[in-house]
């Protein structure tokens, strides 16, 4: 059986989990594939797929040109880049892994922390000799809107209640009743973004979510408020916010998330001081990566054995 881990960017998949238990031949990709004929090309006569959650897309037109591939298993309990029915067509059977949401929030927090307080300039100073640069922001008293009240967004609802912040949210079916039940007061989407101190983003990407933050609610906001987004990229129209932080419209934007990954070197975001990023390591922790690896090496020696796995649906 050869099996191949996908994104190890880190070079630290083999040390989560006994991969010696399965007696294969098991080979670590490091870096993002060019385009899809290199994926095909380098995943060719591979049984076993470990994709670590979205960072390689597996399309239908991928799935097709991986004849060798018989089981495809992604980290974390779900995987919008993989195309499933086409996958059980071509009989590859899809698993997935057990999955945390804590690390994001918590990731969630230490962005609005740093960027508030501006840690990043401060630290910078602090490491060229330099002593203080400016005066920080605070958050007890202040606004926190939530675009979703799910999961995620109630631990973070959950976090600003304890920083003394009043919450509010947003999403399209957030009843009254459901976010008192955090601690939250619902509003409408118009009212979130003209109030909030913190905008911050807990939503799924999917058609209807996608652009969802555009120049319209980038307009809206406070002019001292901060864009935080730890969910998908897409989510937010990436040239209204450009343009937003060119013009020192809002506060400042920080980032994990973005709708090119890895976030190309020239970049424009990259040059912008108000903006404070990261590179999507809201679930790159200790605890959540031996999960995704145990389990996967579960997943693997269940399906070769003929025993019932985790199949993502």
């Amino acid at each position: 059986m050869r099996i191949a881990i996908l994104d190890d960017y880190q070079h630290v998949a083999l040390g989560f989990a006994d991969w010696d238990s399965l007696g294969a031949d098991i080979e670590t990709f490091h870096e993002p594939f060019a385009d899809e004929d290199a994926i095909v090309r380098r995943l060719a006569g591979f049984d076993v797929v470990v994709a670590m959650r979205e960072r390689t897309p597996l399309p239908a037109r991928v799935l097709r040109r991986l004849t060798d591939l018989r089981l495809l298993v992604t980290t974390g309990g779900g995987n919008r880049s993989i195309d499933i029915p086409v996958a059980g067509e071509l009989g590859i059977t899809v698993c997935h892994t057990g999955y945390m949401s804590h690390p994001t929030a918590e990731l969630t927090w230490a962005l609005i922390l740093a960027a508030v307080r501006g840690l990043p300039a401060e630290n910078r100073s602090v490491r060229d000799g330099g002593w203080q640069t400016g005066v920080g922001g605070d958050l007890h008293g202040r606004t926190l809107g939530l675009l979703g009240l799910g999961r995620l967004g109630s631990r973070v609802a959950a976090i600003g209640q304890a920083f003394g912040m009043e919450t509010i949210a947003w999403s399209r079916n957030l009843t009254q009743e459901k976010a008192a039940e955090h601690g939250v007061r619902a509003v409408g989407k118009d009212e979130l973004f003209a109030s909030a101190d913190v905008v911050s983003i807990h939503l799924v990407l999917s058609e209807r979510s996608r652009g969802l933050v555009g120049a319209a609610e980038l307009a809206a906001m406070k002019p001292t408020a901060l864009l935080v987004n730890t969910s998908r990229g897409p989510i937010v129209d990436e040239y209204a916010l450009l343009a937003a932080l060119r013009e020192h419209r809002i506060g400042g934007a920080a980032l994990d998330v973005f709708a090119q990954e890895p976030l190309p070197a020239r970049h424009p975001l990259r040059g912008l001081d108000n903006a404070l990023l990261t590179p999507h390591v809201g679930y790159v922790t200790r605890d959540t990566y031996e999960v995704f690896y145990r389990d996967a090496v579960e997943d693997i020696a269940a399906w070769a054995a003929g025993e019932p796995v985790r199949v993502l649906t």
